[in-house]
Order: C-alpha cells, then structure tokens, then sequence
C-alpha cells in the first residue's frame, strides 16, 4: 500500500451525484471495515537474504528489488493451512466491521485467487492449491458480511507490461494499454463473476491510467455488478467514494463520501519485526473522530504465511467490538453531528439524536457544549440501560449538562443528547 496523500480535498473531488447514488447506502450506514494484506509478501515478512528489508511488508519486493525469477519462487512454499475463513469473518464480525476488503492481486502481482489469465496464481502456483477467496465469499455470505477486493490495476511488478518494474523490464517498451485490456480487466470480471454480490472493487495507485481507462474499469465494474462500489484509487477523479491518505484523518468534516484506509501497526503485510500496536484507545478515538468527519475506517490487518492473523490485531479488534456492542448506536448510520473542533468532543447524529463522544471526562462530570439551550430536550448516557436523564442547564455559552464525576466508560463515554421536540 502506498499512496500520495496530497491535498485530501482535491483527492475528494466535486462529485454531488456520488451522495445520492443508491450504491453508498449500505456503506454510509457501515463506517468499519476490515481490511486483509496477504500475499507472498509474509513469507519473508521483512526480511530478504538475511537482511532487514525497510519499509511497508507488501513491498519487499520493490524496496529490495527482488527479480521476478527469484520472487516467484516464493509460490512453492506458500502453504497457510491455518487459513480459517469462518475465523477472520468472525473476526470481523466481533470487532464490529460491516465489510470486508482483502488483496486479490497487490502490486507484486501474485494473484490469490483462481484466475485463468495467469498460472501465477494461488491455486496453480502453491501446495495449498485452493482459492482461499471463494472460501471466504462463502463465508461472508453465511455471516452477514459484504466481501470486496482489493486489485493493483496499475502497479503489477511480476508482468512484463505492468507498471513499476523497472529491474527486470524496460519501462520505455511496455504495452500498459495492452495490459489493461487483456489482463487487468478479464480479471476485474472474474473477480465480479466467480464469487457472488461484491460491494465494492478497491482499486489502488492509478499512475499511468488514463482518463478513458479510469472510465472504462469503472463502467465494466457497474455493468458487471450494477451494486457493487468503486473507490476513488481509480484515478482521474472517478469512482463512487474517496480515500484519504493511508492512515490520514482530514482535520473536519470533508462534505462528500470518504474512507481512510489505516494500519493497526506500522504495516500492511505482515513484518516479523513490526509490533508498534497502536493501543485500544487510540483505535476507538481513530474511528470515532473519523465517523465524527463523515467518513469510514478501513483497519488492516496482515495475517501470516500460515494463514493466522496476529494475536495483537485480533486482541485490538475483539476489544473495539466490545466497545461497539455498547456504543454502536453512536457510530452505525450516522454522520457529522452540529458539535466540531472541540479538543474533548466528537460528535455524530442520527434521526432526533445527536452522540457527543466525550474522549476526556470532566473531573466534576459538567459538560459544556455549545448549543441552543433550547434545542436539547433531554440527555442520557448510551451505556446506561435505564437511560436515566441527566440535567441539562442552561449557560452564557450554550448548555451544561450535568453528568456522574466517573466517566461511564474509560475510552470513550458517550452522551445523548435528544433535540427538543423529539423526546
């Protein structure tokens, strides 16, 4: 994964009509998803020849400038027969991710699924001989989980006239244009064919596409798959929704459709070495000030070459489910709420409710906003199940609310606040 950030508002283009396309619906309403890196990348997992490789997992390949004859090798020793498909749906399902996102193809161009345009794929090319995303389209359809796919549509270092292989192939003498159309689009129908509803393609690193490319991938993705999304890595302006920059959180709300793609560590693929884990916390204020922004959390996780994804990530993740168990009415459905760029505050809103995420409790437990002392019939803390009022007063500068000294919750406390009117 590798992106350049740039001005996030020039990346989420002018497109009005993409909030009113009916495709978003199921996706606003998700605001967490589950994103899987995994590849032949976590064979080496960092390291090269007994050599600490820098960088992001999923680019060993560049950053060490592996060529294609000694990196394919790699095929012969995948083989994760700890691969669980029910377990990472389960996974997603207790961590509260309402979709899916896994790497069919990423840049180093293995592909890991069944696909007749190369043998350099996972069930041809392994022992494991299976296709672990027909296995998992299973999966999300018995558990209530929308499958997607990643595709690297540009960047493709193991075909000759894919994009960034500059150590093996001569850059100057590539066909790109016939590698759009004779690979990478008789592959985006596959994966749209073989494998049921897909809610979404997500496309990466658009580099070379032109325009009419960029188009064309679009129009064949909604022809396929009339539902199915387009995320804004297309390029040239195009696709349903926009992404951030890789672990990018816009500083307020952004007024068109968007996700931010994030790691719970450093990396995407799985690095032997990588265990900067970002704490619980941090995770639960990540999604909630980007729900807060109007936007969707894509949080990765990078399982190993035996198929098992960390025990970290899945300590982290079980944790944010817990949370959302109790405060996922705050989250689910919702978009900006009227109270932004307060230092202690996040807030979203939904129907007559608006969610005020209180991330540092008051020691006296008075929460000032500023709102119309008026618009605000009633308030209640959402973990209470007795949804006991809490007193809320009038002020110079808008309304207390008068709350317990203890916050309900250590992370995260969340008031409501129901608009006057609506009690």
């Amino acid at each position: 994964m590798a992106h350049d950030d740039g001005a996030i508002r020039e990346a989420m283009w002018q497109r009005p009509e993409a909030r009113r396309d009916a495709r978003l619906e199921w996706w606003r309403a998700a605001r967490f998803g589950m994103f899987i890196h995994w590849g032949l990348y976590a064979i080496p997992a960092g390291q090269w020849k007994g050599q600490t490789i820098p960088g992001i997992g999923e680019w060993i390949m560049h950053r060490a400038r592996i060529p294609v004859a000694e990196y394919e090798k790699l095929a012969e020793q995948f083989n994760p027969t700890q691969f669980d498909p029910a377990a990472w749906v389960s996974l997603a399902k207790r961590a509260g991710q309402k979709y899916l996102v896994i790497t069919a193809k990423h840049h180093d161009g293995f592909c890991m699924f069944d696909t007749e345009l190369t043998s350099y794929n996972i069930v041809d090319a392994t022992p494991f001989g299976r296709d672990p995303m027909k296995e998992l389209a299973a999966e999300c359809a018995r558990q209530g989980v929308r499958l997607c796919f990643y595709y690297s549509q540009t960047q493709d270092w193991h075909h000759p006239n894919g994009d960034g292989n500059d150590w093996d192939y001569d850059e100057a003498t590539k066909d790109f244009d016939g590698y759009i159309e004779e690979y990478v689009k008789p592959q985006v129908r596959e994966l749209l064919t073989n494998y049921g509803p897909i809610g979404l393609i997500w496309f990466d690193t658009p580099k070379r596409l032109s325009v009419a490319q960029s188009r064309s991938l679009l129009d064949l993705v909604h022809t396929l798959q009339p539902a199915c999304l387009v995320n804004g890595r297309l390029g040239n302006a195009l696709g349903d929704y926009a992404e951030a920059g890789d672990n990018r959180i816009p500083d307020g709300v952004v007024d068109v459709d968007w996700e931010t793609p994030a790691t719970i560590n450093d990396t995407w693929g799985f690095r032997s070495d990588d265990h900067n884990w970002k704490s619980v916390p941090e995770l639960i204020h990540k999604l909630v000030d980007i729900t807060s922004k109007g936007g969707n959390y894509l949080l990765n996780v990078g399982p190993t070459a035996e198929g098992v994804i960390p025990q970290p990530s899945v300590e982290r993740l079980v944790a944010m489910g817990e949370w959302l168990q109790v405060n996922g009415e705050s989250i689910y459905g919702t978009c900006p709420g009227p109270i932004q760029g307060l230092a202690p505050y996040r807030s979203t809103a939904k129907d007559d409710r608006v969610y005020l995420h209180v991330l540092d409790w008051p020691r006296d437990g008075r929460i000032a906003v500023p709102l119309p002392a008026d618009s605000i019939s009633r308030a209640y803390v959402l973990a209470d199940p007795s949804q006991a009022s809490l007193s809320v007063q009038a002020t110079s500068e808008g309304l207390t609310v008068a709350a317990p000294a203890t916050p309900p919750d250590a992370i995260d406390s969340v008031v409501v606040l129901v608009r006057s009117g609506d009690a």
